[in-house]
Order: C-alpha cells, then structure tokens, then sequence
C-alpha cells in the first residue's frame, strides 16, 4: 500500500540530499533541545554540556520524577528542568510540547548514547522542508552499544514496520529526532511509554508528513548508566502497537490479516469435520457451524477492509491536496513579505 508524502529513502540513496531549492538558515535560537529523562544522573550533565557546546542554549529537560539527582545536575548545568505529571517517555514528550514556542525540536535520550554533533545533520534537512528527521543509529553504531538481542529485534521491527506501514524509515526506534513543531501539531499520539518513537513513525506515515533519515553515531551507555527498557517486555508491546496502528493507518492490512486467520481457522475445522465423515462417517454439527461461521466472518473482515483501505486512500489524498493549497498560500505569504 502506498503512501502520499512519504519521502524517507535508504542511506545508499543518500536520503538527505536535496528535497528543495529553497532554505532557510535555521538558527540555534529557534532550536528546542528536549531531552525526556528518568535517572539518568550518570549522563544527563555531559549531554548538555554537549549541546551547549554547539551553540544550543535552549535545553529543556523533562523528567519522569527521578529519584535520583538528575533534575538537580540538569539545573546547574544551565537547563530548563519539567517533572512530567504523568508517567512514560511518550506522555512526557506530549505534555513538553504544548509549552514549546520555538518552530524547531530536535529530540535525543538523555543517556549519553548519542551526539551532540551530529545536531546540525539532524536538522539541516529541515532546512530543506522536510519536516521530521530521524537519525539512523545503525549507520555508526559502536560495537558494544546494542546486545545481540536488541540489535535482532530492532530490525525485526523495523521490518514489520516496512511490512505493515509502507515506508522504509530504517531505524523508527531511534531517540535521536528533528522536526517542525507544526508538524508535530497535526500528529495524533497516544502512546506514554517506549512506543511513541513507534507512533511518531507510523503517524508520520498516515498524515503524509515529510520525512527522511540521516546517519548519526550511536554509542554505548557508560557503565554507571543503567536503561530503562527491558527487551522481551517493550519489544513485544512495540510490535502489538505496530500491529494495532495498522488499523487505521493500513486497514486492508489489519482486517485482511484478521479475515485471512479467521477463513484459515475456519477451514481447518470444516477439513477435521469432512475427515471425519468419510472416515467415520460420524457427524459433527456443531463444529461444521462454527466452520462456516468462521469462514463467513473472515470474509467479511476482507471486504471491510478494502471498503476501508478505499476510504483512507481517499481521505489522504484529499488532505494531500489541501496541504499543498496551504503551502503554496505561506509560499506566497513569504515572498510578498
């Protein structure tokens, strides 16, 4: 299923080339460097420190009530310092962003991984229009900064991702993310843990955002920092997400799964009832209508989900349109100004 604005591409094609001829200098002042933190005391100074360092003075730190001393280290270090009033990275990033008043964000983990350096190729494709970048942690990656298992599973999802969405963003898990706040406006997120760097993906999908990837360098957590995700556990509930957003970002996908398991199921029961007739020739009524129950409910998850992969396409198109209406209004807006 294809998806109108969806400009993400591979490192090979070198995804961060030119998507207009027009820029603008985007300045350091008119950058947000949100940093959602939950006891990261080890690493959060260095990481300021980093962005300062290149010219970002407006660090804004939001904290999930750590009990350790991170809040106190960010505050010294000249940021500004929120306690979420809810729980989870995803619920965090949403409620920071209602008090953000610059057009830019660019948003990293505040667990010394990534690098402050690479804040000006995070950004330079906005610049260029795009309106959300995601850094790519595969693309320098130390050898002992992700275990064997998330490294597996990382790409297992982002292969689910390609599979289910439609777009190839090759690392959607990454912390490190640059983006207009207007875009950021016109997403519907929900997500209050680890998934919402998942939802950010594929809302960035459904609502046509343009979006690309760069490469930046990812390294290992130093020793006296200790994550805050557990595989097995955050790794199946960012699949289940993925699964569930399908619904209404690639509806053909999601009713057409749920129709095909219903139509197979359904026919393992009526090939079992028909085996044991000629077999036996004993009858099972009961399992012969669940059967044929189960195989006319999965077709009619089939034809709901064309019916509504029609729908969406439509309503996409017409919000393309409108987009590019609104667009061309601010383009004129800028030049008579």
């Amino acid at each position: 299923m294809e998806h109108d604005g969806v400009r993400a591409s591979t490192l090979e094609r070198e995804a961060f080339l030119s998507m207009s001829e027009r820029t603008r200098d985007i300045s350091t002042d008119e950058v947000c460097i949100l940093i959602p933190t939950l006891n990261e005391a080890a690493t959060i100074g260095g990481v300021i420190d980093g962005f300062r360092e290149q010219g970002y003075s407006n660090v804004v730190v939001v904290d999930g009530d750590s009990d350790d001393e991170t809040r106190t280290i960010a505050r010294e270090r000249g940021a500004q310092v929120f306690t979420q009033a809810g729980n989870g990275k995803g619920q965090a990033v949403r409620e920071t962003l209602e008090y953000v008043t610059v057009p830019y964000v660019l948003m990293v983990d505040g667990d010394g991984t990534y690098d402050p350096a690479d804040a000006e190729r995070m950004l330079e494709p906005l610049s260029r229009g795009y309106e959300h970048v995601i850094g790519n942690r595969f693309a320098n990656m130390d050898d002992d900064a992700m275990r064997a298992l998330n490294g597996f599973g990382n790409r297992l999802i982002n292969r689910s991702f390609r599979l289910i969405h439609g777009a190839e963003y090759e690392d959607i898990l990454s912390g490190y993310r640059a983006f207009t706040t207007d875009s950021f406006e016109r997403l519907s997120l929900d997500s209050d843990g680890f998934t919402i760097e998942t939802e950010l993906a594929v809302e960035c999908v459904k609502h046509g955002i343009d979006t690309t990837v760069v490469p930046v360098s990812y390294s290992a957590r130093p020793e006296a920092s200790e994550t805050n995700l557990h595989p097995l556990r955050d790794g199946g509930t960012i699949v289940l997400a993925l699964y569930s957003l399908a619904k209404t970002n690639n509806p053909l996908f999601y009713f057409g799964s749920l129709g095909a398991a219903s139509i197979a199921s359904g026919g393992v029961v009526a090939m079992y009832v028909l085996w044991q007739w000629i077999q036996y020739q004993q009858g099972h009524e009961i399992l012969a209508v669940v059967s044929a129950a189960a195989i006319l409910l999965g077709v009619q998850l089939l034809m709901f989900g064309v019916l509504s992969d029609m729908l969406v396409t439509l309503h996409r198109e017409q919000r393309r349109r409108l987009e590019q209406i609104t667009r061309a209004e601010r383009e004129r807006d800028r030049d008579d100004e």
